[in-house]
């Protein structure tokens, strides 16, 4: 009988100690996770930008040129191909990126001989995630996932794991599906161009306390939890994880990492969760249809440490069967810039605990469900509270009765100025800077 009490004590004072660590899927924070943890802080600190409205008008000035670009591209185009209208030769016609973003590497035929170049084109507050740029190129060979604990060679899981810089790409297409959470170290590349890869049907890949990471043209659905276990998130480290959430894609305590070029939908949880401390964020290029809680920017109340976080929601499409959350904000600043709104039947932007958000240029097209109408949602506070939250709605085009509930001091503390900072690109444009979301079908030798 005293061996049983023993043992039961042993355990709860187990639980009691591990219960912090259970949002993060970690059953024990050993001294290799605790000295990881600490480094992502200071890192984070460091990342944090003191104004964020530089890099906001920043992105719209980038916005400005690519657009001017295109238009300047299309005139000379339509001027060539009516000029040779008796000729035989058929002429081409300008690239179809048409946001900073995609301008940078998409235009180019090379882009597989330069893989590299990629990592100059990141935006917004994830401007500095050059991933595995300069580092060894992993060709995944191998679509199974089978050892957690000493992944073969050859597979997506062995790859992530490796010391960076490290730009991971894949010899053919394949259907990948993890049977646990896919930890990704630091000065990451996971670059899906040039196959048709998808992590379906299993769990999801998770970012904890890392630092510089490129996630790129990759279709994640129907992503589900795990009972966790034994899993080697390092080639130094194995450990102990608790059961994963089912996010298609989770971000804890990281900073400088890029999403772009991701078709998401349908998983268990959220579709990109960005929480405990994270910042340095960008999200772009993505297409995300149906799902419930589609992306999540800070996970409690009571984890005022989020007040660093700082994300760009830039160029993605919010499509078909969403229901809410796009994003769901708590304690950050997050800039949602030029996205196109086309489904939602509860609201899209949302927010507890005096985030700040600020929304620019994007379209919003309201559902036909007049009690939804709204743009906007803000949980746990009386509007006596939330009316000093900073949420501003600059050049937004909105349709079908959609409506955004401002509030706050407007955030515009920095001028516009001619030669460098520039208003935002209306909403209406929304619709041709996020015409080719999601992941992509590169052909190499050919512009993608």
């Amino acid at each position: 009988m005293g061996s049983a009490i023993k043992v039961t004590f042993l355990l709860l004072v187990t639980f009691a100690i591990t219960i912090p660590c259970l949002d993060a899927g970690i059953a024990e924070l050993d001294d290799y996770l605790k000295a990881q943890a600490e480094e992502a802080h200071k890192i984070a600190l460091e990342t944090f930008v003191p104004n964020p409205e530089e890099i906001t008008e920043d992105i719209n000035t980038h916005v400005h040129r690519a657009l001017q670009e295109y238009e300047e591209e299309l005139a000379n185009s339509t001027l060539t191909t009516r000029r040779g209208l008796g000729e035989k030769k058929k002429k081409k016609g300008p690239c179809e990126a048409t946001n900073p973003i995609d301008r940078c590497w998409r235009c180019k035929a090379d882009w597989a001989e330069d893989r590299f170049r990629l990592a100059k084109c990141a935006r917004g507050f994830g401007r500095k995630a050059t991933g595995g740029a300069g580092g060894r190129i992993y060709v995944v060979t191998d679509p199974s996932d089978n050892d957690m604990v000493s992944p073969k060679p050859g597979t997506l899981r062995h790859a992530a794991i490796q010391k960076g810089p490290v730009w991971i790409i894949f010899e053919r297409s394949m259907v990948i599906t993890l049977n646990q959470e896919l930890m990704v170290t630091s000065d990451t590349t996971i670059d899906g161009r040039g196959a048709n890869v998808q992590i379906k049907g299993g769990a999801g890949i998770t970012m904890q306390f890392v630092n510089n990471v490129i996630i790129h043209n990759l279709r994640m659905t129907k992503i589900v939890s795990k009972m966790g276990g034994l899993i080697r998130d390092n080639v130094d480290h194995i450990g102990f994880r608790t059961r994963s959430d089912g996010d298609a894609i989770s971000v804890y305590q990281s900073t400088n990492i890029w999403i772009d070029h991701i078709s998401l939908s349908d998983s268990e949880d959220g579709l990109v969760d960005v929480i405990q401390g994270s910042t340095g964020i960008t999200i772009s290029n993505c297409h995300l249809t149906k799902h419930n809680d589609v992306m999540l920017l800070g996970a409690s109340d009571h984890f005022s440490d989020d007040k660093i976080m700082q994300v760009t929601v830039a160029f993605n499409h919010f499509g078909q069967g969403l229901i809410q959350r796009m994003p769901r904000v708590r304690w950050g600043f997050v800039h949602v810039v030029n996205n196109d709104y086309t489904h939602w039947l509860m609201y899209a932007i949302g927010g507890s605990s005096g985030p700040t958000v600020l929304s620019q240029g994007n379209r919003f097209i309201a559902p036909h469900n007049d009690a939804a109408k709204e743009v906007t949602h803000r949980d746990y506070a009386s509007p006596d509270v939330w009316k000093n939250w900073q949420w501003t709605s600059d050049q937004d085009h909105f349709m079908n009765g959609a409506t955004f509930c401002q509030s706050g001091v407007p955030v515009k503390n920095l001028p516009y100025k001619k030669q460098f900072i520039m208003k935002p690109k209306p909403g209406i444009y929304a619709n041709r800077l996020t015409r080719h979301t999601g992941a992509l079908q590169c052909i190499v030798g050919r512009p993608c």
